[in-house]
């Protein structure tokens, strides 16, 4: 956090205590003259400190008396609910129209004038080290003129694949060069995995709600999906798992987001990622992890690998920089166990080996303590961002609006209040030129669709604010006029859907 301005790294300081409760709500914030007395600072600091708090929904300024701890309207709105163990086996499907349903949505975006995305899942272009990545890869193409003219190495870069073998060792893995692979983005590295230990047919088990990237490539692979509830705080469900895996006992493999799941944000605990792991090796499942968020996770904290355990190679690690460093280098990769051979080959006959530029220029950054830097930086940003955005749901959004706030990441997952439809609300939005992602694409089941993924990784402007407001007029609009559309108890439409109803045998 040493490379933020010293501003923000009080104001987290700061922002840590009242979250402790070490300053409670209605306590007074320590004065200006106190602040810059402590922390030896200018008055200008010291103001900048109480504002940013304040932008956030954490202070409250109160005339001639100084700051005041507030408690943030989002701490008053529902947390969203666990999944409800049913005890019934859920039923595989093959997802199909899933392709079909995200090509139209796709297709909206593309034909509409866009002023406000809350439907992506990435930060803002200037959020990530453009300056020094293109420094880093200009240096790489001096040291190594012969790169645009020679054929990549197969793997990949090898200086690239040493890169990341040390960065996986944060993460408890031990992996040599060798076991990595490198490839276009981690979409292709599922790909890769689900190809590599499935075929049409099988059945794959699946996080619900669960990426629908994922859901695409599964119905394009002709694989069928097993939806396994998943907890907005600790991720899949073991129980659901285990009763799913005792109905069919032909599941192929289960592919995990373990560290800000999406679209939930959950984290699973160490303790579930070894139970998880202990499932899947007793039954001979393949074990397909998502690692693409963990280094967004507050903390910073380097959080331990469900392959940080694999022993005996049941686990396909994934990975992607895309998130985290650069949308526009589609860098991803993989170490895949007992798979490696299978999918190094599927690699080589489905796309060759990946361009080296980009890794070189990608490995020589990530080798500095610039990387660590940009990451604290991108942490710091995103957490301001989500907790505006938070705040601001809080406020605007219909009563009964629930909401899971993650420890990091780029995104909120909100359920609408009365079962509103979000594909509904997502048509009046996309009228005003503001986009959002329905939980419908999450899912093919239809517990979602009164779900929204927002995202919250642009830095938070007037436009933004104005937007996220509209999105609450207009979801209360909607909840208005499907109240008028419902009949009233005792009036004649209500009676007549009574006795029909009465009347089915």
């Amino acid at each position: 956090m040493d490379s933020l301005p010293l501003y923000k790294r009080l104001a987290a300081h700061y922002l840590d205590a009242i979250r402790a409760g070490q300053l409670a709500r209605g306590e007074r914030m320590p004065s200006l003259r106190s602040l810059m007395r402590q922390h030896s600072v200018s008055l200008s600091t010291a103001i900048q400190v109480c504002r940013e708090l304040e932008a956030g929904g954490w202070l409250e300024a109160r005339d001639r008396s100084g700051y005041f701890v507030r408690a943030p309207a989002r701490v008053g709105i529902a947390p969203l609910k666990e999944p409800a163990n049913s005890g019934v086996a859920p039923d595989p499907a093959q997802y199909v129209g899933i392709h079909a349903r995200v090509s139209a949505f796709v297709s909206n975006r593309r034909n509409q004038a866009v002023k406000v995305n809350f439907s992506i899942a990435r930060a803002a272009p200037q959020l990530y080290p453009g300056e020094a990545l293109r420094a880093a890869v200009a240096k790489g193409l001096r040291q190594r003129p012969e790169l645009l003219t020679v054929a990549p190495q197969q793997r990949g870069d090898a200086g690239f694949r040493s890169v990341l073998a040390r960065r996986a060792l944060a993460s408890g893995m031990t992996l040599a060069p060798d076991d990595i692979l490198v490839t276009n983005g981690c979409i292709e590295a599922l790909n890769l995995a689900l190809r590599a230990v499935a075929q049409a047919g099988d059945t794959i088990a699946v996080e619900s709600p669960t990426f629908y990237g994922l859901l695409q490539v599964l119905e394009s692979l002709g694989l069928r999906a097993l939806e396994i509830p998943t907890s907005p705080q600790t991720g899949i469900s073991l129980e659901a798992l285990q009763l799913a895996a005792d109905t069919y006992g032909d599941i192929k493999a289960v592919v995990v987001v373990p560290h800000l799941q999406n679209p939930l944000g959950s984290v699973m605990p160490d303790a579930n990622k070894q139970g998880l792991l202990r499932l899947c090796e007793e039954r001979g499942i393949a074990l397909i992890e998502d690692d693409t968020y963990s280094a967004l996770v507050d903390s910073g904290a380097p959080l331990r690998a469900i392959k940080s355990w694999d022993a005996h190679g049941q686990v396909i690690h994934c990975a992607s920089l895309h998130k985290i460093l650069a949308p526009g280098m589609r860098l991803g990769w993989m170490a895949a166990g007992r798979w490696q051979a299978r999918v190094e080959m599927l690699k080589y006959a489905q796309t060759r080996n990946n361009e080296s530029l980009s890794q070189v220029g990608a490995g020589q950054f990530m080798a500095t303590g610039a990387y660590d830097r940009h990451l604290r930086r991108l942490r710091g940003a995103l957490a301001t961002q989500r907790e505006r955005t938070a705040e601001a749901i809080a406020h605007c959004f219909p009563p009964g609006t629930r909401m899971n706030v993650p420890p990091g990441g780029l995104q909120l997952w909100v359920e609408l209040p009365g079962r509103l439809s979000a594909n509904l609300l997502c048509e009046a939005a996309l009228a005003e030129h503001i986009l959002i992602a329905p939980g419908s694409l999450f899912s093919n089941s239809g517990r979602f669709d009164h779900f929204a993924r927002l995202n919250c990784g642009w830095p938070y402007t007037t436009e933004i604010d104005a937007a996220l407001r509209r999105l609450g007029e207009l979801a209360t609009s909607l909840i208005k006029a499907q109240q008028a559309a419902r009949p009233r108890a005792g009036t004649p439409e209500a009676l007549v859907k009574t006795s029909a109803a009465s009347a089915l045998p």
